[in-house]
């Protein structure tokens, strides 16, 4: 069940999951923690705790039940749709594919292979992947990179710790290692591979902010909380469950990435005695109060505005170049680009002190016009911004409005018409770099930029379009 019901939420860190021991019973996790816990999936393990392929090869161990060990129960007793929609598979946690054990490595390989090739069987929605240990990932990341130019359509999620726990003051603790730094070095050897992700494992005492702040532009799936990290307060005979300020407000802002939170139950199953899983009354479940508790984190956050809600599917995403001289861009496309209020005003601001520049005395503008081209039009947000800098810095203006795209032509008239502009606006519908200008242009206007200044072929346009200067 969602932790918010908002309309037009589609925010991917409403669905809150739950992080469970390995279980021969699939089905019995799902009704558990899905059906009457209201979680939205779990996260189990895949491959029996105990199972290393070394071990099932010894003399006199060839039984058909050890050889299934490691697969767990059948999977006929859940649908194929409940596995990929509720169920995260997890590979043990204990293998180490840098170890300089040689035995004990290759047994980590083999179990990796094992458990995504079975997750892939399974056609789960995505694999947990162990935390890198020690100062060097480079075989685990190799064997992780092979992987993935097999794999179809499952995400791996590769645990990052986040912070530190409460024994990194022993000096044993490998508190030293940078997890950012683990992470960097992982996803290079895999070639930045698409369907590679982050699941930070958030311990008790956080980073710093500023540290913190850089994983928010990296892939970050979801966050595991442990049971342990949660406070408790109880009143008139109700406990109640709640986070630390701090670690409240690194789960609101996760919620603004788009970033899961997965519970991790396992020290409650560890500890518990009486098998929970058999309870049927959803307040009674044990984990009740930890989800109420980040429920109430999701539905206090602000609600997205208009503009982020559109951006909120494509945000943080690397998207191909605009080629304006091979492609005509689409009308959504168009919609996009003028949903960038700050982008605009901050053109008119700019096309404001050119105009005051260019004729600074009132005398003089009372009879002078500056001619605007605007190179690439569009649906016309610079013809705008052009229009009202004029009406705010009392200078004439006679704008062109420039663009290859014919088929922007109606939306453009359609805004010169309606706002009275026919005087001053004139639609030209041709390619600026052969266009014969009936005067010489005082400003160019334009924001073919791209992503990163240069990749809508702005510099080959903008230096043919210098000749109507």
């Amino acid at each position: 069940m969602p932790l918010g019901d908002k309309e037009g939420d589609t925010n991917k860190s409403r669905l809150c999951g739950v992080d469970t021991l390995f279980s021969f019973n699939t089905k019995k996790l799902i009704t558990s923690y899905i059906d009457v816990g209201g979680f939205d999936f779990v996260v189990t393990p895949l491959l029996h705790p105990g199972h290393r392929e070394s071990q099932s090869k010894m003399d006199g161990i060839d039984s058909l039940e050890l050889q299934l060990l490691p697969y767990g129960g059948s999977d006929l007793n859940v649908s194929g749709q409940q596995w990929s929609e509720y169920v995260v598979g997890e590979v043990s946690p204990w293998i180490d594919l840098d170890s300089k054990d040689e035995l004990f490595r290759k047994d980590s390989e083999a179990l990796l292979k094992q458990a995504i090739d079975w997750a892939s069987y399974l056609s789960l929605q995505a694999c947990l992947l162990p935390t890198p240990k020690g100062n060097s990932c480079v075989n685990y990341a190799r064997c992780v990179s092979q992987v993935l130019q097999g794999l179809e359509d499952m995400q791996l999620w590769l645990r990052i710790p986040f912070g530190m726990s409460d024994d990194d003051s022993q000096p044993k603790s490998n508190s030293t290692v940078d997890s950012w730094e683990t992470w960097n070095s992982f996803r290079l050897h895999c070639d930045h591979h698409s369907q590679l992700s982050i699941v930070l494992d958030i311990l008790r005492v956080l980073p710093p902010e500023n540290s913190q702040k850089r994983w928010y532009g990296e892939p970050v799936a979801a966050a595991i909380l442990d049971s342990d990290l949660f406070l408790t307060k109880s009143r008139a005979r109700i406990t109640t469950k709640y986070l630390s300020k701090r670690h409240q407000k690194l789960i609101t802002d996760f919620f603004d990435y788009s970033i899961q939170i997965i519970i991790s139950a396992k020290k409650l199953e560890e500890q518990d005695t009486s098998d929970f899983h058999s309870i049927t009354d959803p307040q009674r479940h044990p984990l009740q109060p930890y989800l109420d508790h980040i429920g109430n984190l999701y539905k206090r956050k602000d609600p997205l505005s208009e503009k982020e809600l559109f951006e909120f599917g494509i945000r943080d995403f690397l998207h191909s170049a605009i080629q304006p001289l091979k492609d005509y861009s689409l009308a959504l496309s168009y919609e996009s680009l003028e949903k960038d209020a700050v982008k605009y005003s901050e053109y008119e601001r700019a096309i404001c002190l050119a105009l005051l520049e260019r004729i600074p005395s009132e005398e003089t503008a009372a009879v002078a016009t500056t001619v605007l081209v605007v190179v690439g039009a569009g649906r016309g947000p610079l013809v705008r911004a052009s229009i009202e800098a004029s009406q705010k810095t009392g200078r004439k203006l006679r704008v062109y409005a420039v663009e290859k795209n014919p088929n922007t032509a109606f939306a453009l008239n359609e805004l010169v018409m309606r706002n009275g502009w026919v005087s001053t606006v004139t639609i030209v519908s041709s390619d600026v770099r052969y266009w014969d200008a009936p005067e010489k242009a005082d400003i160019l206007v334009s924001d073919m930029l791209g992503s990163f200044g240069d990749d809508e072929l702005s510099p080959e346009i903008l230096d043919g379009a210098q000749r109507v200067f």
